[in-house]
């Protein structure tokens, strides 16, 4: 037996004004499935700081291993 996915946490990789985010929300709760899209205020998950700094990691990584020998 799988198991069933309830939802979907998306993290931004910046934050986003409120005033210029109804066009983010309106394209997640266009996907098939969704029920309902809210924002959630930045200085209140731990979790979007945590996987930001992840990104830069990623992204700098990935940097050293394109730069010439």
């Amino acid at each position: 037996m799988t198991d069933r996915h309830a939802g979907y946490v998306v993290v931004l990789a910046e934050d986003v004004r409120e005033d210029d985010a109804e066009g983010i929300l309106n394209a997640i709760r266009m996907i098939r499935g969704v029920a309902s899209a809210e924002p959630i205020i930045a200085d209140l998950d731990i979790h979007i700081a945590q996987s930001r700094a992840d990104q830069k990691w990623r992204e700098r990584l990935y940097e050293l291993l394109r730069e010439p020998s």
